[in-house]
């Protein structure tokens, strides 16, 4: 399958039996060096069974004496191997833990081929450039950016803004549900860009970072209930910190005259302060959940893009907005 080791793996590979000398292996590898991948890694087989047994490398070859037996020079261990159906991300973690140059595809103790670093650079390269335009909000292009078509371009990007714009639509229903607070109190729309941009910002960031950590496997599906713990009481801080800085500027503005807010400024305050505070704090949340949600379902976590978060945060954060209006401005604006 198509981003497994034995689609990406070589059968250029240097291995030789466990009878043979050090000298008999650098005389093969010479002979083999312009035929294969690479010559840094040897693997040893079984001569009977053809079962790989060790694998070592030409710096310990090369300090060995020729007559020494080939297994004299070898790790005393078994080599780090995967399976052919082992997945690109897999390998990469593999390689990077154990600092391999290459990595043996083992299928029943029998070596088919080996991955090399470049392979999984080259990989990890078109997944990251995968995931980036994911999360970016449009499909995956199939072709270097200059290369793409003018239709291709416009059905990868345009398929992905429709959504969004039909799911944007959610927002203008919410602000007319609240015509009534807007036309008594229009100085709230003032803040509704504000509102709107730090949920979906929060929710942005959470998304990034456990994305990643998905990515990197640092988290797994059963560790959505620990992200929340963690994003709750950060998005609170989060959004206070954002409220504080609200209300200072409101207050100023008021102080130093750039605008009159009105007799019920000190009110209209902290609503928004308020309102920052669970606007971020759901953004926080609800962003860090989405990618497990879309895991659990069989998704790619990185299609819960910026856009998707920001669209989903926006509806609900201004809900949020003329919900905590209505506690605080009723019997004075509203």
């Amino acid at each position: 399958p198509e981003g497994s080791a034995a689609s990406i793996m070589t059968t250029e590979f240097v291995s030789v039996p466990s009878d043979w000398t050090v000298g008999q292996t650098l005389d093969y590898i010479r002979k083999v060096e312009r035929t294969r991948e690479t010559v840094y890694a040897i693997y040893i087989v079984d001569p009977t069974t053809h079962l790989l047994v060790r694998s070592t490398g030409l710096r310990r070859l090369i300090t060995g004496e020729p007559d020494d037996p080939i297994m004299t020079v070898a790790p005393d261990h078994l080599p780090v191997t995967v399976g052919p159906l082992t997945d690109r991300e897999t390998l990469a973690q593999t390689i990077s833990k154990y600092d391999l140059l290459a990595l043996p595809v083992v299928d029943h103790g029998k070596i088919l081929g080996i991955v090399t670093i470049d392979d999984i650079i080259d990989t990890m390269v078109a997944e990251t450039t995968e995931d980036a335009h994911r999360f970016g909000g449009m499909e995956a292009l199939d072709e270097p950016y200059m290369k793409m078509s003018f239709l291709a371009m416009i059905r990868k990007r345009g398929g992905w803004l429709c959504a969004l714009f039909i799911s944007e639509m959610l927002t203008a229903n919410a602000m007319q549900s609240y015509e009534g607070e807007l036309e008594k109190a229009i100085v709230l729309t003032l803040f509704i860009p504000l509102i709107m941009s730090s949920g979906g910002n929060s929710g942005s960031q959470a998304t990034s970072l456990v994305i990643r950590a998905l990515a990197l496997r640092e988290i797994g599906l059963g560790d959505w209930w620990r992200v929340a713990l963690r994003e709750l009481p950060t998005g609170l801080v989060l959004g206070a910190m954002l409220g504080v800085v609200g209300v200072c500027r409101i207050a100023l503005w008021q102080y130093m005259g750039f605008y009159d807010y009105g007799p019920h400024w000190p009110l209209i305050a902290t609503t928004v302060g308020a309102a920052l505070v669970g606007i971020v704090t759901f953004g926080s949340l609800s962003g860090s959940m989405l990618p497990f949600a879309l895991k659990r379902i069989g998704f790619d976590p990185a299609s819960a893009s910026a856009p998707l978060v920001a669209t989903l945060v926006d509806v609900t954060g201004l809900v949020i907005y003329f919900s905590v209006a209505l506690v605080i401005l009723r019997g004075t604006l509203l």
